[in-house]
């Protein structure tokens, strides 16, 4: 009985040992949706590039291990991220209390407020009042949908929501949109510094509940350990000047950390 009882403790105790190891981590999956410069875009040879790509590359560098970037659909993200296609999403991904109760979030990555653009002239308003009868576009899966299916389709507004965000300028410069909801950064360097964007004006931001601002690297529910690792990351890439360099090249001297 004594015996069966240390064999029995003896059990317990390396099960609690393997318990308490920490996963060796040697890559982290990072999906993103490679259609909202400057954050994360395809460059002509293929490669990933963006503000958020520099940023997920950093953090790995200092946590010392490799950065697999997974192109995927924005409404995709969430559910890829449950399924265990892969471990993190960094693409801009906002955080809203709806998507807290599918996924953890690590610390802030940086702010977006959201905004609409239209065709200069247009004197659009980005309300439901100014937006009656017209075709609002919007990304799958985004804060700006979530906003435009709950406070202007009810008002009257046409919203139409696509697969990516490239398909929503492209609808826009053909006319056959309206107006279109998006980050704010994304529209102003993504899309009105193109040829695509002139003739077309941006709003002020667009403040609501719906439309939170902060952005976090999203990982699935209760994945503590890797939450620790990339906060840890984050720390690291603003403590040594990083953060501050990688913003700079990207947006000059506007802060998007604390704004």
């Amino acid at each position: 009985m004594k015996k069966a009882w240390l064999t029995l403790s003896a059990l317990v105790l390396m099960a609690s040992a393997g318990a308490l190891q920490a996963k060796e981590w040697k890559e982290i999956r990072f999906a993103t949706d490679p259609s909202y410069a400057p954050f994360e875009s395809k460059a002509p040879d293929g490669s990933l590039v963006g503000f958020d790509i520099d940023l997920g590359n950093a953090i790995c560098a200092h946590l010392k291990v490799k950065c697999v970037w997974m192109p995927n659909d924005f409404d995709g993200m969430i559910p890829g991220l449950k399924a265990r296609k892969f471990d993190g999403v960094i693409s801009s991904m906002t955080v809203t209390d709806a998507r807290k109760k599918e996924i953890d979030f690590t610390d802030k990555l940086f702010t977006g407020p959201s905004a609409m653009i239209s065709k200069k002239g247009a004197g659009l308003e980005p309300t439901a009042d100014s937006l009656k009868g017209k075709t609002v576009g919007v990304e799958q899966g985004t804060i700006q949908e979530t906003f435009a299916k709950t406070k202007l389709e009810p008002a009257g507004v046409n919203v139409k929501s696509y697969q990516n965000q490239d398909q929503v300028y492209s609808d826009l410069v053909s006319g056959r949109l309206d107006a279109s909801l998006q980050d704010l950064l994304q529209a102003e360097q993504g899309f009105l510094t193109t040829d695509q964007g002139k003739g077309f004006e941006i709003s002020k931001p667009v403040h609501d509940p719906l439309m939170p601002a902060d952005i976090a690297i999203g990982i699935r529910k209760g994945n503590d350990e890797l939450r620790a690792m990339l906060n840890k990351g984050i720390k690291a890439i603003h403590d040594d000047g990083t953060y501050d360099k990688l913003q700079k090249k990207y947006f000059g001297d506007l802060d998007i950390y604390n704004d």
